[in-house]
């Protein structure tokens, strides 16, 4: 087993394997329950929220 691990290609393709099953799962963890889903798309627009502020509070002051 390590002789296999010890190849380079062996390793390679093993670690790909492994971070594409792993990333996998958190999708699927994230997106999995609709409540959190739901919840998250709505987190999506927050970083513009502070500049859209921003902007509104130059034009007033």
């Amino acid at each position: 087993m390590l002789e296999w691990l010890a190849d380079a290609g062996n390793a390679k393709s093993l670690g790909l394997v492994i971070f594409f099953v792993t990333f996998c799962l958190i999708v699927l963890w994230v997106y999995g329950s609709k409540k959190r889903g739901a919840r998250l798309e709505e987190h999506k627009h927050i970083p513009f929220l502070d500049d859209a502020d921003d902007v509104k509070e130059d034009k007033h002051g």
